[in-house]
């Protein structure tokens, strides 16, 4: 072998290593289906860089309804699952999709909806007693319609009320929070977020926060650990450091920190 065909060999075979080693890199990430809600309000982009920098792993984030996250992860095509029905996450598991499931933070629902509030919901004895002054009123309501966690919620609630809101004042969107809440600024209409959404909200217009405190508001998140039975293809290991960071006093405290003006948005609350 010549001079020339050695320093040929040697610099493909540092080629092929530097391609290898990029080819690792880029895989040390993994894909998380979560809410809107949490995306929509930056908590990611917030605690995100601290975990990648204490693991080296990246999280890649689809953002839709938890009704669609629990598909994304039957289907196998998400590694982790961050979602708010904790009804539906127990089925999950139970299904066998997931081995486990933890508590990681919480927050609470809101009601918004035109500063001069039609149906008079500020001072209602509930949310259900709000519900129900917005269906009698025929006050216009700005549903998700989307089967997320948040969508989920309001159907119960509408379903404590006594009430199947149908009709011409009740418009199902189909679409995540933010575009919820343009949507009812654009008409007027109330409509039923979490309350780190609407903090983050840059376009309020006309609506304001005209109902709050009930307990039948909480709103709990929970981390989902996917079945390596069920799909031995996901990245389990990577997975479950993110999962357990999640509940790790380093994860816990950069939930805690996370603000928008000044307000804290996710408290946690992992046993």
């Amino acid at each position: 072998m010549n001079k020339t065909t050695t320093l040929i060999t040697a610099s493909v075979c540092t080629t092929a290593l530097a391609w290898s080693a990029s080819l690792l890199a880029d895989d040390d990430f993994i894909t998380l289906a979560s809410t809107t809600s949490t995306e929509n309000s930056g908590l990611f982009d917030a605690i995100i860089p601290t975990f990648t920098e204490a693991t080296s792993i990246g999280v890649r984030v689809v953002a839709v309804g938890t009704g669609q996250a629990f598909e994304i992860g039957r289907r196998g095509d998400a590694d982790s699952l961050l979602v708010h029905d904790t009804a539906g996450e127990e089925q999950f598991v139970a299904e066998g999709y997931a081995t486990e499931r933890l508590d990681v933070m919480y927050n609470d629902f809101v009601i918004v909806g035109p500063s001069d509030d039609p149906a008079g919901i500020s001072d209602s004895e509930s949310v259900a007693d709000a519900f129900a002054r917005i269906a009698e009123s025929e006050s216009p309501f700005a549903s998700r319609g989307d089967d997320s966690g948040t969508n989920r919620a309001e159907l119960r609630l509408w379903e404590d009320a006594g009430v199947t809101p149908q009709g011409e004042w009740y418009r199902e969107l189909g679409s995540g929070m933010g575009p919820t809440l343009n949507t009812a600024a654009g008409m007027d209409a109330y409509t039923f977020t979490d309350r780190a959404t609407w903090v983050a909200f840059d376009n309020p217009q006309n609506l304001t926060l005209l109902f709050e405190g009930d307990e039948a508001l909480f709103n709990q998140y929970g981390s989902l650990l996917l079945s390596e039975e069920r799909h031995p293809h996901l990245k389990h290991d990577l997975a479950a450091q993110w999962h357990q960071w999640l509940v790790s006093e380093e994860g816990q405290q950069a939930i805690a920190d996370f603000e928008v003006d000044g307000q804290q948005l996710f408290f946690p609350n992992a046993e």
